[in-house]
C-alpha cells in the first residue's frame, strides 16, 4: 500500500501513521464494523468521486442495519471523503470510509463504547491486476459457503462479515486461481470473494438477487443501467452452477475490480475462454462513466 500523508479520524485530518486506535477496541474483538470502498479519478475538470451520494447513503444504511449510531451527519462524512482526497493531493485514489466501536467495555453488548469514523484515501490500482481488464481472470467454485442473508445483512458492508470472503479469497489463490465464487445456502450462485456476478446466456443478461447473499453493489448497479442503455435484456434470478458453466460470457463487478471477465471456472472455459464482447462493450461504457466521459451520467461525478 502506498501510504498518502493524511487520514481522516472523528473529524480532523491525522498524519498517516499517527492515526491509531487501541488493541482495546471493541470491533478489533467482534467484527461490528462497515465500511465503503470509493473511487476518485482523473476527469477532465479535476479529481471526480463517482457515485458519492449512493456510498455514503449505504455506509449510513449498513450502520444502522449493525446499530451504530454514525455521530456525524451525511454531509460532513461527503465533504470529509472530497477532503481527504484533496488534502492527499491525490488525483486518482480509492476511497476507505470505515465506521467502528472504539474501546470502553468488552463483550457482545457495546453500552458505553463510542461510535468512530475513519476516512483513508491512497492510490491503487486494479484489484485483480493490470491485465484482467484484457485477459479475464480464472476462477474456481468455492468450498466456502456465503454467509447466508438469515445470518448478516447481504445490503450492508460489514467488517465482520468478510472473514468468510477472505476465506474464500485465500483458499482460490492456494489452488492457483485467481479468485472464486460463492454460492448461497441453497446452492445457488450469489457472488464472487469480494464481488458482484453477471452472466450473459441466451441474449439475456442475468446476475442473483441480493437474497442469496450478494451485496447490493454500486458497480452492480450501473452495469444494470448500463444493460438497459444498450437495450439488453435483463434480469435478477437465481443461478445455479449449471447455468453459469453454459453461460456465454460471465463477468465480476465492484468498485475495486470494475468490470472483469471471467474466462475459466475450475479450469472449464467459458464460451471461447476469452474475456468476450459483451463484457468488453459494458466495460469500456463503464470506464467512460466513471472517468467523466460520458454526459448522460456526468451527474455522478462529483467534483473534489
Amino acid at each position: 500500500m502506498e501510504k498518502s500523508k493524511y487520514i481522516w479520524l472523528d473529524g480532523e485530518l491525522v498524519d498517516w501513521d499517527s492515526a491509531n486506535v487501541s488493541v482495546m477496541t471493541h470491533t478489533l474483538h467482534y467484527g461490528t464494523g462497515v465500511f465503503e470502498g470509493m473511487r476518485a479519478r482523473q476527469t477532465e475538470n479535476g479529481s471526480g468521486v463517482f457515485r458519492l451520494e449512493d456510498h455514503v447513503e449505504r455506509l449510513f444504511r449498513s450502520a444502522e442495519a449493525y446499530n451504530l449510531d454514525i455521530p456525524f451527519d451525511k454531509k460532513i462524512i461527503s465533504d470529509a471523503i472530497l477532503e481527504i482526497v484533496k488534502v492527499n493531493n491525490l488525483n486518482s485514489a480509492y476511497i476507505r470510509p470505515l465506521v467502528f466501536l472504539g474501546d470502553g467495555e468488552m463483550g457482545l453488548l457495546p453500552g458505553n463504547v463510542p461510535v468512530r469514523v475513519a476516512i483513508a484515501a491512497w492510490e491503487w490500482g486494479a484489484y485483480l491486476g493490470d491485465e484482467a481488464g484484457r485477459e479475464g481472470v480464472k476462477v474456481c467454485i468455492s468450498d466456502w459457503q456465503r454467509i447466508s442473508p438469515k445470518s448478516f445483512q447481504p445490503f450492508a458492508k460489514g467488517v465482520g462479515g468478510y472473514m468468510n470472503s477472505t476465506l474464500a479469497k485465500i483458499d482460490a489463490v492456494k489452488k492457483g486461481f485467481d479468485d472464486a465464487i460463492m454460492l448461497s445456502d441453497t446452492g445457488s450462485v450469489a457472488e464472487g470473494s469480494g464481488q458482484n456476478i453477471f452472466a450473459f446466456k441466451d441474449n439475456m443478461l442475468h446476475t442473483p438477487p441480493i437474497e442469496t447473499g450478494a451485496l447490493g453493489g454500486i458497480t452492480r448497479k450501473t452495469v444494470i443501467e448500463i444493460a438497459n442503455l444498450f437495450d439488453i435484456e435483463f434480469v435478477e434470478k437465481d443461478i445455479n452452477v449449471e447455468d453459469l458453466m453454459s453461460s456465454d460470457e460471465i463477468f465480476f463487478t465492484g468498485t475495486a475490480t470494475e468490470v472483469i471477465g471471467i474466462v475459466s471456472i475450475d479450469g472449464a472455459d467459458i464460451g471461447n475462454g476469452l474475456v468476450g464482447d459483451l463484457t468488453t462493450k459494458i466495460r469500456n461504457k463503464y470506464l467512460e462513466i466513471v472517468n467523466g466521459k460520458d454526459d448522460n451520467f456526468k451527474d455522478y461525478i462529483t467534483l473534489v
